[in-house]
């Protein structure tokens, strides 16, 4: 089982682009799975954007992966960040140093982005990422072949980190793959300070 695995992250691994005019998110991934941080926790809430994390990053303990589950219940990812992010700013001794990521797709973040204003409110500060690709590609993707049309599936190129920064928290914009590390690594200084 571990060769199959090994051999099937190489194969993941060998499609990363690190270079181009978007932001690959395989590449992303890798570069986040390098600087996470031991105590880490994941919450998960989208379709592809999610998939290809789960492909790529690895929860560092137990209960560190919260996701929406095998019925895929998209929008529980704002309220799923509010525990471990309570107990990171809590007088609590079971994380209390855990770097809260939450990994949004661009479509299920829709569902729970004013979250955002709770994070600000109790001084919470995860550090959310959302995968934009304007559509709900994981729907759209049978839909086209199966019906033929995308219709339905189609979303703006929202500029999210406005959303942040209109809810009190901060928005950094990753649009060159040449700036995955430092945009990470300010993501990062900025949830220290206390800033979502």
């Amino acid at each position: 089982c571990r060769q199959r695995e090994q051999a099937r992250d190489a194969e993941i691994a060998s499609k990363a682009k690190p270079t181009g005019e978007k932001v690959d998110p395989i590449h992303f991934f890798q570069r986040l799975e390098a600087q996470l941080a031991d105590d880490s926790v994941l919450v998960v809430d989208g379709g592809d954007f999610v998939a290809t994390a789960a492909y790529v990053l690895k929860p560092r303990k137990p209960l560190s992966w919260l996701d929406p589950g095998v019925f895929g219940t998209l929008g529980v990812g704002g309220g799923f960040v509010i525990v471990p992010a309570l107990l990171k700013h809590s007088a609590s001794t079971v994380r209390p140093r855990a770097e809260v990521w939450i990994i949004y797709g661009d479509g299920s973040s829709a569902y729970s982005l004013s979250e955002f204003d709770t994070f600000v409110r109790h001084g919470y500060a995860p550090i959310a990422v959302i995968g934009t690709d304007a559509s709900w590609q994981q729907i759209a993707r049978d839909q086209v072949t199966i019906l033929g049309s995308a219709i339905g599936t189609g979303l703006r190129l929202t500029s999210y980190e406005k959303v942040a920064e209109g809810y009190g928290g901060k928005g950094l914009l990753l649009t060159d793959p040449a700036k995955v590390d430092e945009t990470i690594a300010e993501a990062k200084r900025l949830s220290r300070s206390g800033v979502p």
